[in-house]
């Protein structure tokens, strides 16, 4: 698996469409612009088959640090919630039954790094 960067993927676009890629650029720049502000004005974004974005709010609460065992108090956050369109859970998946993009030992690792709380997990 590899990490396809914004720069990628307008040029992607910009190849497809046949335009210029600072015009591609620009265009997805405003996009992502839009959602942000979207997002911070407390917006509910919905593409349709893609996916939904929302802000959700978690309650504050007392958490416990575990190295001193130190109560403290942890204020209300705001984050950001996107849940998978119906589209997209279907083609990742059928990607994956196919192998498409997964190496065969990317799975044992990434359940180590899980299991051992180490590296990045995906």
């Amino acid at each position: 698996m590899q990490t396809i960067t914004k720069k990628q993927l307008t040029d992607r676009i910009a190849d497809r469409m046949k335009e210029k890629r600072v015009l591609v650029k620009q265009i997805v720049q405003l996009f992502l612009d839009d959602v942000i502000d979207e997002l911070a004005a407390g917006n509910r974004l919905e593409f349709r088959d893609f996916g939904v974005f929302e802000t959700r709010r978690r309650k504050p609460r007392v958490a416990q640090n575990p190295r001193t065992l130190e109560r403290v108090h942890v204020p209300v956050k705001w984050t950001v919630k996107f849940k998978v369109g119906r589209l997209m859970k279907q083609k990742v998946q059928e990607a994956i039954d196919k192998g498409i993009g997964q190496t065969d030992d990317a799975a044992p690792q990434q359940i180590a790094a899980k299991a051992d709380g180490k590296g990045p997990v995906a």
